[in-house]
């Protein structure tokens, strides 16, 4: 055991580094991204997929800089029914689960399962895609975490949208038992009243959050996902 967190904080430390070449950079991306999987998948049912994306998108934004937290990752996974555990706090440099909770979609997403997401305000849905957590505030859900949406035309209204992390009553077993679901959000990931502190201070402050489905194009039109993508939208943003 020991000797396997050796290795994993090893690989932690050749994450990317400014002024490696794009094939060190891709080679080491894969060598970490398949030992974290390796690890990480061995006790716990996390979708592989989702994990493999959200580690990809951890990868790129690190390499960029854009992390203030850089120690843990948060995954949830919306493929799965909301009567399951769908949201895994990952702890990046020992590549293990540090917490997985129950966590509502938006209410026109869909019942059970999540089928549709939006960026638009107003459409009460969940949006995909990587955010990075910012502050803590209490509001009419009590302690919340805003969230920042960074994939541009995906989840970038987040904030406009009022897109928070916060507690509910309606996200517990005691529901699922009288509904056969969760209770929905207004398009806010929503987990148990009772977790909310203990999540919220686990990722607030600069980290890393992705929300995966699958079944969707999501991948090929993410920015964070392709940085040359984000490149040619910059340029087209500032034309010289």
């Amino acid at each position: 055991m020991k000797k396997g967190i050796v290795a994993l904080l090893m690989l932690f430390m050749v994450l990317p580094v400014t002024g490696r070449s794009t094939t060190m950079d891709n080679t080491s991306q894969n060598r970490w991204i398949s030992s974290m999987m390796r690890a990480i998948e061995r006790n716990n049912d996390i979708n592989p997929q989702a994990l493999r994306l959200a580690l990809q998108g951890y990868w790129n934004l690190y390499s960029e800089g854009q992390l203030r937290r850089k120690d843990v990752l948060t995954v949830i996974d919306f493929s799965k029914p909301s009567d399951t555990k769908r949201l895994f706090i990952i702890d990046v440099s020992q590549g293990k689960i540090l917490q997985s909770s129950l966590v509502a979609h938006g209410r026109n997403s869909g019942g059970v399962y999540a089928t549709n997401f939006s960026n638009r305000p107003g459409s009460y849905q969940s949006s995909l895609g990587f955010y990075l957590t910012s502050n803590t505030y209490d509001g009419k859900h009590g302690y919340s975490l805003v969230l920042k949406g960074i994939d541009r035309g995906i989840n970038d209204n987040a904030e406009q949208r009022n897109i928070v992390l916060h507690g509910a009553d309606y996200v517990s077993e005691q529901f699922i038992r009288c509904n056969g679901r969760l209770g929905r959000s207004l398009g806010c990931p929503a987990v148990p009243m009772e977790e909310r502190f203990e999540v919220i201070d686990k990722i607030k402050d600069g980290s890393c959050l992705f929300i995966y489905h699958d079944g969707r194009d999501y991948a090929s039109r993410s920015a964070v996902l392709n940085p040359e993508m984000a490149s040619r939208i910059a340029q087209s943003d500032n034309p010289a």
